[in-house]
């Protein structure tokens, strides 16, 4: 039986269902039903795969003409745009690209709509109500529930009247029908934004999704994650929409500097951010890939690379080793604090954020731009500290030093300035770790 996600013990991490840890490392695919052939399907999966992702972000109703565009084999989702008459070859479709994804062990994270067509006024006309909505989600819970995924509803938008609320609950009450409640759900919000501001006592969010959005350089999107882990009851939260690899910064203000586009540094920046302040995981995007823009389609917030050449952007090989540094230790024992930090920056673009294992065996400090950090190495819990330089552009680990433990100590990254970030790694050397980021 295919090991399903759940949500840990300690409400912080995700799981699987045999209870080993479960790192979410998302790529963002909204139209990967929609506009790709199965063999470009299978082309984009086996790349993301290979680059060290867990999980698929992709919309069934897709955002770009999803319901009034047909697929490149000419299929549409909907018979007559009406959600309880699902178009069964459209459908075979999404089946083969969910199977071609779990057999390269990837969870998709499906959306089963894009917010555009549930959220009421605006000028917008949506095909959804209370009745429908259960009627379909049950359908798409049923049709997927001996796979890997998680549930995402929302798609982009956030729940602000109550009539929106009835038609968001009755998609999760489908979802459950359908799938007998073997799945998790969260909610992706317009960003910046969170799903807890509206839906964080809703029964069926079993962990919150933040959008931090594509505003601005340095935004802190750790922010949003201690917001969330300061609620009661404790649930996993995760940045499902930062800032995208080659968007324009800010794009949808009006004196955005279309050209001025967010690097594989803004990428890491916010990777790091996030997980280093508690999330359970981290989500990339790339401006060409979520909209898997080629030539001859319309491009949107100015995409200029193929989606197939998006592939090799660095932000995409970088994230691979994130996931690779938190999994070379037991990061689900991770807690952020911020004490460890005895001088180092503390806001802005340079921000030191700090994490240590709950047991003090280790503890990942992270400077954005290769500051200086002088750190309190009472927090690990060794008579001797091993510490080493983690470069998240290459992946690679320095051992720099192992001695005594002993009060505090100031160490200087290799390098430093904008795109010079590095992470401290501190271990108790007796505890036999890895090297930091070593494949496992």
């Amino acid at each position: 039986m295919t090991q399903q996600i759940c949500v840990s013990n300690n409400h912080r991490y995700l799981t699987r269902s045999n209870g080993t840890p479960f790192f979410y490392l998302g790529d963002t695919a909204w139209e990967l039903f929609h506009r790709l052939t199965l063999p470009e399907a299978r082309r984009y999966l086996a790349d993301r795969a290979a680059k060290g992702f867990t999980v698929i972000q992709a919309v069934v109703l897709a955002e770009l003409g999803g319901i009034t565009e047909p697929t490149p084999e000419g299929h549409l989702p909907l018979v007559n745009w009406d959600p309880t008459q699902p178009n069964e070859a459209y459908f075979r479709h999404v089946d083969a690209i969910v199977e071609e994804a779990a057999s390269l062990g990837l969870v998709i994270g499906l959306l089963p709509t894009w917010g555009s067509f549930w959220k009421q006024g605006e000028g917008k006309t949506p095909i959804f109500d209370e009745s429908n909505a259960r009627i379909y989600c049950e359908f798409v819970g049923k049709r997927y529930r001996g796979y890997p995924v998680i549930w995402i509803l929302g798609g982009d938008h956030t729940v602000e009247t109550d009539s929106e609320r009835a038609v968001i609950d009755a998609m999760a009450l489908g979802l459950r029908e359908g799938d007998g409640g073997a799945h998790p759900i969260t909610f992706h919000p317009r960003g910046p934004g969170q799903s807890s501001e509206a839906l964080y006592n809703a029964p069926w969010l079993d962990f919150n999704m933040i959008q931090s959005s594509h505003g601005a350089r340095d935004h802190d999107n750790g922010l949003f994650v201690d917001q969330d882990l300061a609620l009661e009851p404790r649930k996993p939260t995760i940045d499902g929409e930062p800032r995208y690899e080659t968007i324009p910064v800010g794009f949808y203000n009006t004196d955005a500097r279309q050209n001025d586009r967010f690097d594989d540094y803004d990428v890491r920046q916010a990777a790091y951010w996030a997980l280093l302040a508690g999330a359970c995981g981290h989500t990339y995007g790339n401006n060409a890939i979520w909209q898997m823009w080629a030539p001859g389609r319309k491009p949107m917030i100015r995409a200029c690379v193929p989606w197939y050449e998006a592939l090799d952007h660095p932000g995409a090989f970088q994230m691979g080793y994130v996931r690779r540094l938190f999994e070379s230790r037991p990061y689900q024992t991770l807690v952020p604090d911020q004490s460890l930090i005895v001088n180092g920056p503390r806001d802005g673009g340079a921000k030191v954020r700090a994490a240590r294992a709950v047991d003090g065996s280790f503890a990942f400090i992270y400077t954005p731009r290769g500051e200086a950090v002088t750190v309190q190495l009472g927090t690990i819990r060794a008579q001797r500290v091993a510490a080493s330089w983690f470069d998240p552009r290459y992946g690679i680990a320095t051992p720099i030093h192992t001695g005594e433990r002993v009060g505090f100590q100031t160490f200087e990254p290799p390098t430093s300035g904008r795109g010079c970030d590095w992470v401290l790694v501190l271990d108790d050397p007796s505890r036999g770790f890895p090297p930091p980021g070593q494949p496992v």
